[in-house]
């Protein structure tokens, strides 16, 4: 990117300041704040003991893919020191970015907190195994392409907050009926990712409205595909697998984020594009077609497997 072209975004993003500030109000007023020590509360005043034992009785029945989708889901919020480093390069710490930046960091960072808690608690996943994945992951770091373009930032925060709202969400209902404490924690980090979420595509709205022509290139470079921030950690293909084949998130669930924010950006309808805009949105209306095409071709080549993972005690099993 020229150094006009960062400058002109620069200027887009100050001109957003207002606007920053009424959709930070508007979050804080909507947003009922929760801790991860809520998690036990009520029980543990009764019987710590018994609590922990009714837990981990619980979650026995829990499968190896729940807990392996568990698993990704925590140490991908556990990635938040990348997230944190990212969006500090792009909107810097001296300016009105900052009042976002930190609270978005504060309400992120229970969330690994709490997941965490609830893995050690109930005992559902070998400890040493989950403590080297985490070190490894954040030792490898999160590196996207990006190129420092801010525009970027914000399509890619949009779809990457979405996405994890779906797995979190779905990997609570797909382990609900064997232990319901991971459903509830799940569904409240859930909430916070479809508030986050709603901010970010509302903020990408703005630019658009603002500079549609680079806002439309930025998108037509993300939204072809995202690199979630897990994608680092040792095993996350596989990991990854055990997840689609689950049910829980994979290329049909990204599909259908793409084609909401299509939807959401009104990306069909803009008009008045110079040539660079107008290439970008073909290209962006064309994307829903070629991830339905992989969509199909991965469901196509998927045939049985067995995994065994040292995160759930070497145990094999098998998914269609």
């Amino acid at each position: 990117m020229t150094d006009a072209g960062l400058q002109s975004r620069i200027e887009v993003l100050s001109d957003l300041e207002p606007v920053v500030d009424e959709l930070i109000l508007t979050h804080e007023s909507k947003r009922e704040l929760w801790w991860p020590s809520d998690l036990f509360a009520e029980e543990e005043q009764a019987s710590p003991e018994r609590t922990r034992e009714a837990l981990r009785e619980r979650a026995r029945g829990l499968s190896d893919p729940a807990r392996i989708a568990i698993a990704l889901n925590l140490v991908t919020e556990e990635g938040l020191p990348h997230f944190h480093r990212l969006l500090a390069v792009h909107f810097g710490d001296d300016t009105f970015w900052r009042k976002w930046q930190n609270l978005w960091t504060a309400e992120e960072d229970r969330h690994g907190v709490v997941i965490h808690d609830y893995c050690r608690e109930s005992g559902i996943l070998h400890a040493a195994s989950l403590d080297r994945l985490q070190f490894d992951y954040l030792r490898s770091g999160f590196h996207p392409s990006w190129d420092y373009d801010p525009y970027r930032v914000f399509v890619y925060t949009t779809l990457q907050e979405r996405a994890t709202q779906v797995s979190h969400a779905n990997t609570g209902r797909y382990a609900g009926p064997y232990e319901p404490k991971i459903e509830y924690i799940l569904g409240r980090v859930a909430g916070d990712e479809a508030r986050h979420y709603a901010f970010y595509r509302q903020i990408f709205a703005e630019v658009l409205e603002r500079d549609p022509d680079q806002a439309l290139d930025s998108a037509a470079r993300v939204m072809p595909s995202i690199e979630m921030p897990g994608v680092s950690m040792p095993h996350f293909r596989e990991f990854a697998d055990v997840v689609r084949r689950a049910g829980i998130y994979g290329p049909r669930e990204y599909l259908r984020i793409v084609q909401e924010q299509i939807k959401f950006w009104n990306i069909e309808s803009l008009t008045g594009l110079r040539e660079l805009g107008a290439r970008a949105q073909e290209k962006i209306l064309d994307i829903p077609r070629r991830l339905e095409k992989i969509a199909e071709y991965v469901e196509s080549r998927s045939t049985s497997k067995t995994f065994s993972f040292d995160l759930v005690f070497q145990r094999e099993f098998a998914m269609e």
